[in-house]
């Protein structure tokens, strides 16, 4: 008796050390809603580096799960090299954008501790989905992420822009996440099974009795694909983004933008990849269309547009695109190419909207390309900054974005399908389209008169860092970029081996 109470806690310790950022973000939250009635409005961005301790804690716990491997929760959870690495990406976003929040609610008026706690509770959800070995565990995970999501981009509450924003995230988003629980239940229906890999399992078995794979689990594929692409912002599925991201507060924008789609597009690969593996033949042509509409419309749109978040909005779509060309080509190096990708995206587009952040001031009326006239001149380092991560966006040599887009690029030309091929060029032509609107904010802030009757606040110490951190990755995985793609290798190899 003694003996299976031994084991019984040692198993319920193992398992909270292999949800050990989860449970430090979701304690952390809770203690700032507990506390936060009984600070002063004087007093409450104090609450902004308590959750900052809680990122960091957070962060600093992702060491439980690289020494304690395994699966939590009778196999709910699984803790891998490619679920740290998820993990990562996730609490370095959240940390960088709750740096980038302390200056700007004070400015906003709207400096609440409800705030940084819906930040660590969406990171929390978010981490759910980078472990989650089941499908309903997932369909928790994308639940927290998304309800703290909700009302994080209506938190201007005065500004009409945000009320609407949020509204058209709350509906669009309940629609894709009833699409994503009946992909579930029909993937069930035919299984019996909701664990990932005991779907791959039973897809295996009635592919090698039937030949084919039955419809309902067709069906329940596409509409997990729904849910999930809504996520991600791929076409079609994309039409909210820009009115979301231009709406929300733009610290909210930058977490948006970023750590949601890492947390979802590792979800996606382990549904595709490990549970669906057997009717890749089939998907790929779904991925293949959707990269190519992707990729069009967030490009020929961001060309037209002359506000800065609209234009960043437009981009992150364009970006799902690249990332679904190391998508299609099923492989371990492509799952390594898409990890590799999201590291490098996640740094470049929050440093570029926590520059949005300080430069749009007070209300966000700032927001027009044509506002950053001759910020070379008067914010020489802010404008450095934003010209790389706008190069890096781009994909110049010597920045993360570029060896991105190389290593997507590759993992699907070493498939040496023609297909693949044409989606590596249109990739390519989408680039070259690409470089026309980043290039031209920057001349807007080298080669153009600033504007007399204004004058850039300073930058703020806590932006100041999170924007030299996310340069300072940048540029590191830009020229030094061996340790992390075989840290990503790693990772895409061992989410294969399931």
């Amino acid at each position: 008796m003694m003996g299976a109470l031994i084991a019984l806690h040692s198993e319920q310790l193992m398992n909270l050390h292999r949800l050990a950022p989860e449970v430090v973000l979701c304690l952390f939250g809770i203690i700032i809603m507990a506390v936060d009635p009984f600070v002063r409005a004087s007093g409450k961005r104090a609450l902004g580096w308590v959750a900052l301790v809680g990122a960091l804690l957070a962060l600093a716990s992702v060491h439980f799960l690289v020494y304690f491997p395994g699966t939590a929760y009778s196999n709910l959870i699984r803790v891998d090299s490619f679920s740290v690495f998820v993990h990562v990406i996730v609490l370095v976003a959240a940390t960088l954008a709750i740096l980038g929040s302390l200056d700007y609610l004070d400015r906003e008026g709207i400096q609440r501790g409800e705030y940084y706690a819906l930040v660590l509770f969406a990171a929390a959800g978010m981490g759910i989905l980078a472990g989650a070995n089941e499908l309903v565990t997932a369909f928790i995970g994308l639940e927290m992420s998304s309800i703290s999501s909700y009302v994080l981009v209506g938190f201007r509450r005065r500004a009409l822009v945000s009320n609407e924003a949020s509204m058209k995230y709350f509906l669009l988003g309940s629609f894709a996440t009833a699409f994503f629980l009946y992909g579930i239940a029909m993937v069930y229906g035919v299984t019996g099974k909701t664990r990932i890999d005991a779907v791959q399992s039973a897809l295996e078995q009635i592919v090698a009795g039937q030949g084919h794979l039955p419809a309902l689990a067709i069906l329940g594929l596409g509409l997990i694909f729904v849910g999930l692409g809504f996520k991600v912002v791929v076409a079609p599925f994309q039409v909210y983004a820009p009115d979301v991201y231009e709406g929300a507060p733009t610290p909210v924008t930058a977490l948006l933008a970023s750590a949601p789609k890492a947390a979802t597009f590792a979800l996606m690969l382990r549904i595709f990849y490990i549970a669906f593996g057997s009717a890749g033949d089939l998907w790929f042509w779904v991925i293949w269309v959707s990269a190519v509409l992707t990729m069009f419309i967030g490009n020929l749109a961001a060309l037209v547009q002359t506000n800065v978040k609209r234009m960043l909005a437009y981009s992150s779509i364009a970006h799902a695109g690249y990332i679904l060309v190391a998508f299609a080509a099923f492989s371990e190096a492509g799952a390594a190419a898409v990890l590799f990708y999201l590291a490098a995206y996640v740094l470049m587009k929050v440093g570029a909207f926590l520059v949005v952040t300080h430069a749009g001031q007070q209300d966000e009326k700032r927001l027009a390309i044509q506002d950053y006239a001759g910020l070379g001149s008067k914010q020489p380092v802010l404008a450095a900054c934003f010209s790389l991560f706008l190069l890096s966006l781009l994909g110049l040599p010597a920045t993360g974005g570029f060896l991105g887009k190389f290593f997507a690029f590759q993992s699907a030309l070493q498939v040496r399908e023609r297909w693949l091929v044409a989606l590596v060029i249109i990739a390519a032509i989408n680039s070259v389209i690409g470089a026309y609107y980043y290039l031209r904010v920057i001349v807007v802030m080298y080669f153009q008169a600033p504007s007399k009757d204004y004058t850039p606040s300073p930058v703020a110490p806590a932006v100041a860092v999170a924007l030299f951190i996310a340069a300072a990755g940048t540029l590191y995985l830009g020229l030094l970029p061996g340790r992390v793609i075989d840290i990503a290798r790693a990772a895409a190899q061992s989410l294969s081996l399931h």
